[in-house]
């Protein structure tokens, strides 16, 4: 944390350059050997892991400014993580991070975390890459979860700065490969460590009985099976080994162009539509080929067209959404704003901010997503339609917008439990490539997609606009994003669970051969000390009280509608017009030609979209219900949490939202005690429902970017650089302008 361990002040402003030269190197000051030998045993490593290099006498740099305050110690580089060890361990650690992360140490980096390295040659910083014929005496190291790190290497010795700068370079930025990942090595060192927390009730969907538990929490089983067709991927390595299909499907259908064409369903509504994902044929040219699948495709429609199934409408992702290119641009562009440098830095950029921020085109992106997901919604729930998305492989964009559609309309998806069992199916088990997006391998840039983030982004919105309705925080959805580069967990570090299942031996047919066994994100244990944990959990939220078999059978139809919207009547389909007119349309588009409109126009999507997103947005919500968010222009707002938790000017000391929860906390706690001494009279112990975080409760004064921000130095002087009054003009236009204030806390 930038904020953490300051060895002096400072604020946004430059301090004259000190023209004192020591002659003395620090080293020398330090000759208690056994209190070296008492440091060195401070480096805590995990099973399998691997001492490759280090250096000492580094100057960690606690705020990288001209006045250079920071703390020495040893920078050290495993297989696993790049680590700093402080001489003086209280400068770094004085007790105040009460959210530990067991796994990862504050002055800790995993390998796949690095982003960027930076080398610092007389006062210019350079890219550092491939071997180097001269070394920087400055090292700032980028990480993917936005902590910028800043080290001296200026009193180090000659030979361990080369020895740690090109040990850095080459685990962070050589291409790897994938049985040469840490998670390896840490799987066969703990095998006998690996045992799963037996609290956690997450579904993984890894075997038939769960794809059937549900198909029947969905009442989807009437119209849909599992199927073990695909078990042992003898016919698709990209699927995986139990999925669900529309009940009529033949086996052979699925065998025919190796799982591609095939509708597999992701989730059904509680009016009987259902939600199908589908990757597209490969393309050919032979005209022999095409009729061949025109046909197949036909066929495929033609069997889901029938009774009891609903229509079908169609959203091509691939063609008509959004480019995963455009993704990878606008992050790369958004992430900038959050990797500070230095105090100098962070306020000529303030000043320009909003117009960066709006050019990144981010925010947007998330907009578009989540009017998408509302468009299905509508579809599903207020015109009883079958939604097919279709994508190239079916394993980005669909698991996005499916697993949005079903946090919009599953009041399930919305507990901790239920959020982890939908990652596992939609993302893990549905083929999303976390290692080639997340470029764990470091061999393709061109593949690091965002899209998992983004679609944490996007549930962080919900969150953030309906905190009631969530069993989870926006901690907890932080912390998640983390976890996609701690390779301990083997979740987030595969592209499929075929390549899973065949790396971890699982396939072989060695019988004295174990398979390895790795812990999984969802064991929050292994990274968190209960107390810690609490902060994943919302106190607030209530969950949905359970009917008994009276009420539930008077309640029924009514508890149908309640999830409904009083629309108006919509415009029945005629019963030939998917199929007799649009089939070859969307065959065409299946086998990537290209057309035009697909079904509707969008002039009455449009029409239809709106008419439900105000109906919804004009009655009162229903946490248990269908939730749908805001996206006017100024409702999607920047996660402050997870992208500003590491810059100290941006903080707000007992402010922000975290202000307004421990008031809410006190108030929560005073009923509580109230409802005690109740219970006292009534001489009944009834358990109590609420439990504010003792974290939380406990802290006098908290930051606005709480937990990950506990009352650290920060530039408490708000001084514009001689910059930025330049550009504001002189001080009597200055003094003329309005104010203008900006809540962080808030975006």
């Amino acid at each position: 944390m930038l904020g953490k361990g300051v060895v002096g002040g400072g604020g946004g402003t430059r301090a004259p350059k000190p023209s004192f030269v020591s002659y003395v190197r620090p080293e020398e000051i330090h000759t208690n050997e056994k209190a070296i030998t008492e440091k060195e045993i401070t480096l805590h490593l995990l099973p399998g892991e691997q001492l490759l290099c280090e250096a000492s006498t580094v100057l960690k740099y606690v705020q990288e400014d001209s006045c250079q305050h920071g703390v020495y110690g040893r920078l050290i580089c495993t297989d696993f993580k790049i680590a700093f060890l402080s001489d003086d361990e209280s400068a770094l650690d004085n007790g105040e991070t009460q959210f530990k992360n067991k796994v990862i140490g504050e002055n800790d980096i995993t390998l796949h975390c690095v982003d960027q390295i930076y080398g610092v040659f007389d006062e210019k910083k350079k890219t550092l890459f491939g071997q180097l014929k001269k070394y920087p005496e400055k090292l700032i190291i980028h990480c993917k979860d936005l902590r910028v790190f800043h080290f001296c290497l200026r009193y180090t010795k000659e030979e361990e700065v080369k020895r740690i700068v090109s040990g850095i370079i080459h685990h962070t930025q050589a291409p790897k490969l994938l049985k040469r990942l840490f998670l390896f090595s840490y799987a066969t060192a703990a095998q006998n460590n690996t045992a799963t927390d037996p609290k956690n009730h997450t579904v993984m969907f890894d075997t038939l009985k769960d794809w059937c538990w549900e198909l029947e929490r969905t009442k989807g089983n009437v119209k849909y099976r599992a199927v073990s067709v695909n078990e042992g991927y003898k016919i698709c390595e990209r699927l995986p080994a139990f999925f669900v299909v529309p009940t009529p499907l033949l086996e052979e259908d699925v065998l025919r162009f190796q799982g591609h064409g095939i509708p597999i369903w992701c989730w059904s509504c509680h009016n009987g539509s259902a939600l199908l994902k589908m990757s597209a044929l490969p393309k050919e040219q032979d005209d022999g080929i095409l009729q061949m699948q025109k046909n197949f495709l036909d066929g495929i429609y033609k069997t889901i067209h029938r009774p009891p199934y609903e229509n079908v409408k169609t959203e091509d992702l691939s063609s008509n959404f959004l480019p995963l290119q455009e993704i990878q641009t606008a992050y790369s562009k958004f992430k900038q704003l959050f990797l500070i440098d230095n105090s100098t830095e962070f306020w000529d950029t303030d000043i320009k901010w909003f117009s960066l921020l709006e050019s990144s085109s981010w925010l947007d992106i998330i907009r578009r997503c989540l009017k998408k997901a509302i468009e299905i919604t509508e579809c599903l729930e207020a015109q009883n339609m079958n939604i097919l998305l279709l994508e190239e492989n079916a394993s980005d964009l669909c698991c996005l917008l499916s697993s949005l559609v079903q946090v919009m309309m599953d009041p399930h998806c919305r507990t901790q439990t239920g959020f982890q069992s939908l990652v596992q199916k939609e993302w893990v088990m549905g083929g999303h490539c976390f290692l080639d997006r997340c470029n764990h391998l470091r061999q393709s840039d061109k593949e690091e997609v965002p899209v998992f983030l983004l679609f944490l982004d996007c549930v962080w919105q919900l969150v953030h606009q309906h905190p009631p309705a969530f069993e989870f925080t926006e901690t907890y959805l932080t912390v998640l994003s983390d976890t996609l580069y701690i390779p301990i967990f083997s979740t987030f570090f595969f592209n499929s669970p075929h390549q899973k299942d065949t790396n971890m031996g699982r396939e072989s047919l060695d019988a004295q051969s174990k398979p390895l066994n790795l812990l999984t994100v969802w064991d929050w244990s292994v990274q968190f000390e209960p107390k810690a944990q609490t902060l994943l959990r919302n106190p607030l939220y209530v969950e949905k009280p359970k009917l008994d078999k009276g009420q539930r059978k008077g309640m029924r139809f009514k508890h149908q509608r309640q999830l409904s919207l009083p629309l108006t009547q919509s415009k029945s389909s005629p019963k030939r017009g998917f199929f007799r007119e649009e089939t070859d349309h969307l065959i065409k588009n299946l086998l990537g030609k290209r057309i035009s409109k697909l079904i509707n126009s969008s002039d009455e999507l449009q029409d239809n979209f709106r008419e439900f997103y105000d109906s919804w947005h004009s009655k009162p919500t229903d946490y248990h219900g269908l939730l749908l968010p805001h996206i006017e222009g100024p409702e999607i707002k920047v996660w402050a949490q997870r992208y500003l938790r590491w810059i100290p000017e941006a903080q707000i000391i007992g402010g922000g939202r975290v202000a307004t929860m421990s008031k809410l906390f006190e108030m929560m706690e005073e009923v509580q005690h109230l409802q005690e001494k109740i219970d006292e009279r009534h001489h009944s112990h009834a358990p109590l429902q609420a439990e504010a975080p003792c974290l939380l409760r406990n802290s006098a004064r908290l930051s606005s970017l709480f937990p990950f921000a506990l009352l650290q130095r920060h530039s408490s002087k708000p001084v514009l650089p001689t910059s930025g009054w330049k550009a504001l003009g002189d001080e009597g236009d200055l003094a003329k302008r309005e104010d203008e204030f900006v809540d962080l806390g808030d975006l």
